[in-house]
């Protein structure tokens, strides 16, 4: 397993081996010893699916506040995502900074987007599908967002503002500067 730092270097890249023959392949996706060996001491505790019929769907940017923040690591099993990871640690030297990533089934790759930042992608082919895991259980009460397309982040989407696919709630998100409750 190969993990890399990128730009913002508390966001990994990883890449999982993959071990093919006649039959089809193998691949061990997580690995507790890997990631501890990388100095990556995480528990997670719960596995989310998601399913995106259409490219251009948007999902985020969605972050847990403390004392339910959430580590992800987030790998695609069908199709591609152009993902996305803001800073929001207050006193961060790169607070409001973001890194992105395009990660995809073909590419075998995950990212690893940890808590104190806020998270979302763009699905760049139908029928994708996402298969994240969290260090923290889902909370309703401390489940925030920042608005995807906020114009301070900079973020250079896939896709056009009218032409996004996104929930009712991920379309009214506070921009960054406004967002009352962050790390």
């Amino acid at each position: 397993m190969d993990i890399a730092a990128l730009a913002i270097p508390d966001v990994k890249i990883i890449h999982p081996k993959k071990f093919g023959d006649h039959r089809g392949f193998f691949s061990e996706t997580y690995s507790k010893r890997a990631f501890a060996a990388a100095g990556l001491d995480l528990d997670f505790v719960q596995d989310n699916q998601s399913l995106s019929a259409e490219v251009g769907t948007v999902r985020g940017l969605h972050f847990q506040l403390p004392p339910f923040a959430q580590d992800k690591l987030l790998r695609v099993v069908r199709g591609a995502v152009f993902d996305v990871a803001v800073d929001i640690r207050r006193g961060s030297p790169t607070f409001g900074q973001h890194v992105c990533a395009i990660i995809s089934a073909a590419e075998w790759n995950q990212i690893l987007v940890p808590a104190g930042f806020a998270h979302g992608f763009c699905t760049l082919e139908p029928d994708t599908e996402v298969i994240y895991k969290v260090t923290n259980f889902y909370s309703p009460e401390h489940d925030r967002g920042i608005l995807w397309n906020d114009p301070d982040l900079g973020i250079d989407w896939p896709v056009e503002a009218g032409k996004a696919r996104l929930s009712d709630k991920d379309l009214v998100h506070p921009r960054l500067a406004g967002a009352a409750e962050l790390f």
